[in-house]
């Protein structure tokens, strides 16, 4: 007997972007939604999670209803529905899912809460050429700087994490260090892009101990004194902190690659759009010939497409969640999850 047709409608409200994204057994990925806060948090330099959570409520359903009448799907062919539980603001994540439940209970439906960096880690699944496990993942955005050992869906183990700033987040304060103004990562990327490699050597941190852990605070630090002794130079300034940040991500993962003896590398989160990331990435492996992965730029931030995805293959192994408990993890670690 074959096996029935899943469609799962995916919902990502963590932070400031309203995502969602459906996914079919059959046809892959056949609608994704998008939309950015980006204007409404400008003017304060950064997430206003009060002000993330109200937009949230307004744009969920209206871009629930786009992607179904682009995708010509029913709210009744939906099979499951997904939705970011966690990691992420409390708030915003509330939004979410509340209205993935409240759907889900009208449709006589399951929903799952989906780990946001699971999302993440399986978004370059959603792209013709996929990696196959096991790979390392470096995963890289605004609040989390990972290296994972992946061997299966939902079987993670956590090699090194930032020890505070992760590095999407460095980028944004040292943007915001150079008036570069909100969001600052793409902003600091397009600068540095003006300046001159090798003006200032910025440290590559805790590169010269064992270990796969980060830190990034103390570039970001580096960057401020190096800015108020040299006002003048803020594109070499941009470039010198992009590539220390760039080159401390290429060396852990390199690290992790041979600590593990995995040949495949996946990154992604908002980070992984960095274009000099991406180059400086494909030479190292390529240097110890090793496979590199990423999503589409479409995927690399926050997006409704990712959850969907994750969400299907969680309902494809069978795991459901019939109490239609509104349920949220502000805190979670990718070792708690189930595999599949």
């Amino acid at each position: 007997m074959a096996n029935p047709k899943l469609i799962t409608l995916g919902i990502e409200s963590s932070c400031d972007e309203t995502g969602i994204g459906i996914y079919s057994s059959e046809e892959g990925l056949i609608s994704h939604k998008l939309f950015s806060q980006i204007e409404l948090h400008a003017e304060f330099g950064g997430v206003v999670p009060e002000l993330a959570s109200r937009d949230h409520i307004q744009k969920t359903l209206p871009l629930i209803n786009e992607a179904l009448e682009e995708s010509d799907v029913n709210l009744a062919d939906i099979t499951g529905i997904a939705y970011t539980a966690g990691p992420g603001l409390a708030g915003a994540l509330l939004v979410g899912g509340s209205i993935a439940q409240s759907l889900a209970w009208g449709l006589n439906i399951p929903a799952l809460g989906i780990h946001h960096m699971e999302g993440h880690l399986l978004a370059p699944l959603l792209e013709l050429e996929k990696p196959s496990f096991p790979f390392v993942a470096l995963l890289v955005s605004g609040g989390h700087t990972l290296l994972v050992d992946v061997t299966a869906i939902g079987e993670y183990k956590i090699l090194g994490e930032s020890l505070d700033d992760a590095v999407g987040e460095a980028f944004d304060k040292t943007a915001k260090i150079l008036g570069l103004g909100y969001p600052g990562g793409p902003a600091l990327a397009k600068l540095a892009q003006e300046g001159v490699e090798g003006r200032f050597l910025f440290p590559r941190p805790m590169t010269d101990r064992p270990g796969l852990d980060f830190s990034f605070s103390g570039l970001k630090t580096f960057a401020r004194n190096t800015f108020a002794n040299f006002p003048e130079e803020k594109a070499n300034i941009a470039k010198a902190f992009e590539v220390a940040a760039t080159e401390t991500l290429v060396m852990k993962c390199k690290r992790a690659l041979e600590k593990t003896g995995f040949k495949t590398l996946v990154v992604a989160g908002g980070v992984s759009a960095n274009l000099s990331l991406r180059d400086a990435l494909n030479k190292m492996t390529k240097t110890i010939h090793a496979d590199v992965f990423y999503p589409a730029q479409d995927f690399c931030t926050d997006n409704g497409a990712m959850i969907a995805l994750a969400g299907h293959y969680r309902f494809q192994s069978g795991q459901r969640n019939d109490d239609y408990e509104i349920s949220i993890k502000p805190r979670w670690s990718l070792e708690e999850l189930s595999s599949i």
